[in-house]
């Protein structure tokens, strides 16, 4: 059965410096994205695109939804599987190719995901559980790009525990 959910988020530019867009380099790139009963996130364009570097820019904010869509639907999996994870990381990175009329697309995303579980004798699954958790995820399904996985497993020193 399908079942629907609708998102809202509301993008406030804030960047008019007094003379709108005016010019090119008369504006910031600034805005405000703001989600009913969460907090507001400041943004900006890159810094390559006249953006202040102090701010998320999209493209961050897009590798962080992967990544962290990944990991979610990962720690769900585990959770299922009797995987116990106790700590997880991703040191995600994606590359985005500007054309020279200016568009441009990522062309590659790349996750680095370092899992520490409990269970040594589920280490190969633990880690098989990448690619389930890559077809599950609503923001890896959404894209049109290959997501490319570079996981590590460790486990954790049961001796001391």
């Amino acid at each position: 059965m399908e079942r629907k959910h609708h998102y809202k988020s509301k993008t406030i530019w804030t960047g008019n410096s007094g003379q709108g867009t005016k010019s090119y380099n008369s504006y910031e790139r600034t805005y405000k994205i703001a989600i009913p009963g969460k907090v507001d996130i400041t943004g900006s364009s890159d810094p390559a695109f006249r953006g202040n570097k102090e701010f998320h820019n999209p493209e961050e904010m897009l590798l962080a939804a992967v990544s962290s869509c990944h990991m979610l639907w990962y720690l769900h999996l585990c959770a299922d599987a009797g995987i116990t994870v106790v700590a997880y990381e991703d040191e995600a990175e994606a590359t985005l190719i500007e054309e020279d009329n200016g568009s441009g697309k990522f062309s590659e995303i790349n996750i680095r995901p370092l899992v520490t579980i409990k269970e040594s004798d589920k280490a190969e699954l633990a880690h098989a559980l990448h690619e389930k958790a890559n077809s599950y995820c609503f923001i890896a399904n959404s894209l049109n790009i290959k997501i490319k996985h570079f996981v590590q497993i460790l486990l954790t020193d049961s001796s001391n525990k």
